[in-house]
């Protein structure tokens, strides 16, 4: 188990002003899905508080645990950068400004909601949202995918979930049991010392 998986144990912190902060700012310019591309720009990126490897462990986390992946991610970062009451600042502060946000438009679009320069707006956000998750998961999976069987366990998921309708909790079961078999600690030794053999006798 790495360093970011060991609970209690925070490699970096941060000041909880900082925390409410830069979850606040997340909160405040993220729009979608695409929340996930500004928490890695923010956490990884920006403050150096995380690791991509760290921050793909939390989100992978986030994506087996019910509710919102941000709110999730805002927890379990929180908490690892300032403690219980980090997780409490981080997630109030990501959601607050969301919260307002949709109040107002809310409002709004109970008035202007039919008129096609809000609907083509909507629309852009929308496309804007996929490219943003989808430099994120391209710039994660360079550093995450360790060999063929991980494309194929990517492979399979999209498969489950885009081809046989399978909820995420169900995909998750199933090509989760076969990445921990495949990468269990002795499976994983057995294939370095087989690669050690091949190697030499060449």
């Amino acid at each position: 188990m790495s360093e970011a998986a060991v609970p209690g144990a925070p490699k970096v912190t941060a000041s909880l002003g900082q925390i409410f902060g830069a979850f606040l700012l997340i909160g405040a310019t993220s729009f979608g899905g695409g929340v996930v591309a500004y928490l890695r720009s923010s956490l990884v990126t920006k403050h150096n508080w995380l690791t991509d490897v760290e921050f793909l462990e939390l989100m992978s986390i986030s994506n087996t645990l019910p509710g919102l992946n941000a709110t999730n991610m805002s927890i379990l970062a929180g908490d690892r950068l300032g403690g219980w009451l980090g997780a409490v600042l981080a997630v109030v502060a990501i959601c607050l400004p969301g919260f307002l946000f949709m109040v107002a438009a809310a409002v709004a679009y109970g008035h202007k909601g039919d008129n096609p320069l809000v609907t083509a707006a909507l629309k852009g956000v929308a496309a804007a949202a996929v490219g943003l998750i989808g430099a994120t998961w391209y710039q994660l999976g360079k550093k995450s995918i360790r060999d063929y069987f991980d494309m194929v366990i990517i492979g399979l998921a999209v498969l489950a979930i885009v081809q046989f309708k399978l909820s995420v909790p169900e995909t998750l079961l199933g090509v989760g049991a076969l990445s921990i078999i495949h990468h269990r600690p002795g499976f994983i030794k057995k294939k370095e010392t087989t690669h050690e053999w091949i190697s030499s006798l060449r």
